[in-house]
């Protein structure tokens, strides 16, 4: 996949699928797939356009939204999906243009669109102005084929990223997977923690939760731990350890079953499959321990280990 850049010009065109595309899911691989279709019929590249992530701010909100993917995975996924090009500037750089300069400038000057796919509440241009008839009306003039998809639900349940936020939030792990279409995770660096689970027999690695990342109830998960390109499983805390008040940034730490080795600074992926219990304070060290060796035998039974 390539990158376009105000001097770039594709040969032949483009098809374009147009969103945010924050989660990547169901809803969102449905315009893409659209777009990647329609690109193999018309015999051009398929192309995405999209902000990055961690420039746009929330709706009705002062900050940023809570980012389910960081802007490296929304790449990822549009790689392993098959998109060709991919347009992706700072917020900032376009939010000032009117919706028909964004058609003018950016889908035909820039893209070479010669069809675009968008869900059927996309939004462009400066204050949102533009909405799906806005984008036909100006394709008509520019000569753009528009494609809209409706929203799209999944056993009843409307695919978005404000829902699936909603469940990664309140602990619904397993819904927010079924809505996404992947399994929800967190790919980050292993950082040095107290050791005190090693003086437990309980391994673990500790990985801090930057700010803007999405944030899951605080609990223990059952996850599938990402190592190379070997999967284990493990039994993963996310929270404050509040038994041992250690910390105030929220951080993943990880037991990882039948598994030794020195992961310190590697980026590991960690994925959530099932939410087991809250976080919650214990009386003492020997409370806590206990509890972790009741987590252990719960993820192993939900793993069938």
């Amino acid at each position: 996949m390539k990158d376009i850049d105000r001097g770039f010009s594709p040969e032949k065109g483009t098809v374009c699928a147009l969103g945010l595309f924050d989660g990547v899911h169901r809803g969102h691989r449905l315009v893409i797939n659209n777009a990647l279709s329609l690109a193999e019929e018309l015999g051009v590249r398929s192309a995405v356009f999209t902000f990055r992530t961690d420039t746009v701010t929330s709706k009705g909100h002062d900050g940023r939204i809570e980012m389910i993917l960081s802007d490296e995975e929304k790449r990822r996924h549009f790689e392993n999906m098959g998109v060709d090009l991919i347009y992706s500037p700072a917020f900032d750089e376009l939010k000032g243009m009117s919706a028909e300069d964004f058609v003018k400038d950016i889908l035909v000057g820039l893209l070479g669109c010669k069809a675009v796919v968008c869900g059927s509440d996309f939004r462009f241009g400066k204050g949102a102005e533009g909405d799906c008839n806005t984008l036909e009306l100006y394709g008509r003039i520019y000569g753009i084929d528009v494609r809209v998809c409706d929203k799209l639900s999944y056993k009843g349940e409307e695919v978005s990223s404000t829902v699936i936020r909603e469940c990664i939030r309140s602990g619904r792990i397993e819904q927010a997977n079924e809505l996404l279409g992947y399994i929800f995770g967190l790919r980050l660096v292993v950082e040095h923690g107290r050791q005190l689970g090693r003086q437990w027999n309980f391994p673990t690695i500790n990985q801090v939760i930057p700010q803007g990342q999405i944030m899951p109830k605080f609990g223990v998960y059952a996850t599938r731990v990402i190592i190379g390109d070997e999967e284990k499983f493990g039994v993963t805390n996310i929270g404050v350890k509040p038994t041992l008040k250690a910390h105030d940034a929220p951080l993943a730490e990880t037991y990882i079953l039948d598994f030794s080795g020195d992961l310190y600074g590697k980026e590991i992926e960690i994925l959530l499959d099932k939410f087991i219990r809250p976080e919650k304070g214990f009386d003492s060290i020997e409370d806590l321990k206990t509890q972790i060796g009741k987590d252990t035998l719960k993820v192993r039974e939900f793993y069938g280990l």
